[in-house]
C-alpha cells in the first residue's frame, strides 16, 4: 500500500466524468416512493430475529449560520427553541423504532450528523443520550464507535467535555479552508486557534479518533493558499482527513447561489490543488483510504483496508458495515438487511407524520438479487481496490465475464490505459487508476444511464 496512488495527468483528464459517490448501491438516485413505513417495520423484524448489531445515525438539522458551499438538509435559525420541537419528535421516532428491535441487538456505532449538532444545548444533548440509551443497547464499555461533526465556531472546552462524558469517543471537524478571504466567499469565518482549541480539547478528554474535512475547489483558493491550509491541518495530526471536491450547483442548492462563479478556480487549478494535496499527505504518512479520504497508518481504516474487512455505508467508510444502519431524523437513511429508506427531507411533513404516531419513512427501495451482485463489486473496488472472481462466484453463482460482458470491452481499455490490471481470475485497481475510482465502479452500475444527468459531482 506504500505506493497506493500515482498521479497521471492524462488518465486524469481522459477519466475524469461526473458520477455517484457509491456510498450505496443502487444509490439514493434509485429511491423510489414505493417503499413506506410497511417496509422498513418489516424490515426491523427481520433484523430483530437475526439479533444483526446496530449502527445509529441522527440528523440534528439545524445551523446558526449559512456556509454558502453547503449541501446538506439543514435549516437555518438563530431560534435555538426550535430544536426541542425537533427532539420532541426525535424522540417520538426513537421509540416507534426502538419497539421493533431487540436489546441482544448492540448498537456498535452510532453518529451525530448536520446541520450542527451542538446547535442542541447541553441539556437537550444529554435528554437526546438518555433517551437513545433507553429504548437502544448503545456499547457502554467506550469500545464502540461513537462519533460526532463539531463546528468549532460552536463548541468549547465544555461542550467537548459533555460529549466525551456522553460516550463520544470520535469527532469530525469541519474546517474547508484556513484562508480568511476564502472564509469570507464562503461564509464560514473560523480561525486556526478555534480548531486547535477543539482538537486539544478532545486530545486532552482522551478521544480515541479525529478527522479533519476540508474542501478543494472554494471560490477564491489558490494552490499556494491551499497548500499552506493542507500544511497546517498536518501539523495538527489528525487520525483522518477527507479533502473533498467542491460541486457548484446553485441550481440545487440555494445558497451556493451567494458564491460568485467567477470566483471558482479552474478545473486547472483545481487538480493543481489535489496534486498538491495528496503529496504533502503521502509524505506526511497518510495513506489513501480512497474517495477523498486519507489516514495514518495505526488507524482502524488504514488497518481495516489492509486485511479485507474495510466497508462503505451512508456513514462512508467504516468498520461496522455488517450493522444494519438505522436513520433517524429529518431526511435520514436507514439500510436495514437488503431495504433502503429514507426519511422526509422536509422537516414540517417529518414532525407532522410523528405527531399522529407514524414514521416518516418517504421513499427507498429493496435490493434484487442483481443489486446484490454490483454492490458486491463496487464495494470490493472502492475498499480493496481489488476483485477476485472467485468470490464472487462462490457467493452468486455467476460467471463474471459473462455477467458483465457489456462491461468487458471498457474493462480490456482501461487495462491497456494502466488504470486496472485484468486477469480472467481477478481485477486489481492500480496506482495509476485508485483516484478514479468512481469511474471504474461506474462500469458496473446498472442504473447509471438513466441518472446521468442527476446533479452528480465530478469525479476529480
Amino acid at each position: 500500500m506504500l505506493d497506493s496512488i500515482r498521479w497521471d495527468s492524462d488518465l486524469i483528464r481522459r477519466y475524469d466524468q461526473a458520477g455517484p459517490r457509491y456510498t450505496s448501491y443502487p444509490t439514493a438516485a434509485q429511491f423510489n416512493d414505493k417503499i413506506g413505513s410497511f417496509d422498513l417495520l418489516h424490515a426491523l423484524r427481520s433484523s430483530r430475529q437475526a439479533s444483526r448489531p446496530l449502527s445509529l445515525y441522527v440528523h440534528l438539522p439545524f445551523c446558526a449560520n449559512a456556509c454558502y458551499y453547503c449541501a446538506r438538509n439543514k435549516i437555518i435559525t438563530k431560534d435555538r427553541g426550535r430544536a426541542l420541537t425537533y427532539l420532541e419528535r426525535l424522540e417520538k421516532e426513537i421509540e416507534l423504532i426502538a419497539c421493533h428491535l431487540g436489546r441482544d441487538q448492540i448498537v456498535e456505532q452510532l453518529h451525530f450528523g448536520g446541520g450542527t449538532p451542538t446547535f442542541l444545548s447541553h441539556d437537550e444533548l444529554r435528554r437526546l443520550m438518555g433517551h437513545l440509551r433507553q429504548h437502544f443497547h448503545l456499547q457502554d464499555d467506550d469500545h464502540g464507535d461513537f462519533s460526532v461533526e463539531i463546528d468549532p465556531r460552536e463548541a468549547d472546552w465544555p461542550t467537548i467535555g459533555l460529549l466525551r462524558e456522553l460516550g463520544f469517543n470520535r469527532i469530525s471537524i469541519g474546517v474547508q479552508d484556513l484562508d480568511p478571504d476564502v472564509q469570507r466567499a464562503i461564509n464560514r469565518l473560523q480561525t486556526l486557534a478555534q480548531t486547535r482549541t477543539i482538537i486539544e480539547a478532545a486530545r486532552t478528554l482522551q478521544y480515541r479518533s479525529l478527522n479533519i474535512d476540508l474542501i478543494y475547489g472554494l471560490p477564491l483558493q489558490t494552490a499556494a493558499g491551499f497548500a499552506n491550509t493542507v500544511t497546517a491541518i498536518i501539523d495538527l495530526q489528525p487520525d483522518r482527513l477527507s479533502l473533498s471536491n467542491y460541486a457548484h450547483q446553485p441550481e440545487r442548492f440555494a445558497p451556493q447561489r451567494r458564491i460568485n462563479t467567477a470566483d471558482l478556480p479552474s478545473p486547472t487549478e483545481k487538480l493543481a490543488m489535489l496534486e498538491q494535496s495528496i503529496t504533502l499527505l503521502t509524505d506526511a504518512g497518510y495513506r489513501y483510504i480512497g474517495m477523498d479520504h486519507f489516514a495514518l497508518p495505526d488507524d482502524e481504516l488504514a488497518m481495516a483496508q489492509e486485511d479485507g474487512s474495510l466497508q462503505r455505508n451512508f456513514q462512508g467508510y467504516t468498520t461496522h458495515g455488517h450493522c444494519d444502519l438505522v436513520g433517524l431524523g429529518v431526511s435520514a437513511i436507514s439500510q436495514v438487511g437488503d431495504l433502503y429508506c429514507q426519511n422526509s427531507s422536509d422537516i414540517a411533513t417529518y414532525q407532522q407524520q410523528l405527531d399522529q404516531n407514524q414514521l416518516a419513512t418517504a421513499r427507498g427501495l429493496r435490493c434484487n438479487q442483481d443489486d446484490r451482485i454490483r454492490r458486491a463489486v463496487i464495494q470490493a473496488l472502492i475498499c480493496d481496490f481489488a476483485l477476485g472472481f472467485e468470490q464472487l462466484q462462490r457467493d452468486y453463482a455467476v460467471d463474471f465475464r459473462e455477467y458483465f460482458a457489456d462491461a468487458w470491452p471498457m474493462l480490456e481499455q482501461m487495462s491497456a490505459d494502466g488504470l486496472i490490471e485484468l486477469s480472467d481470475t481477478h481485477l486489481l485497481i492500480q496506482p495509476a487508476g485508485r483516484l478514479l475510482v468512481r469511474s471504474i465502479c461506474m462500469l458496473f452500475d446498472h442504473y447509471l444511464p438513466e441518472h446521468i444527468n442527476n446533479g452528480f459531482s465530478h469525479v476529480i
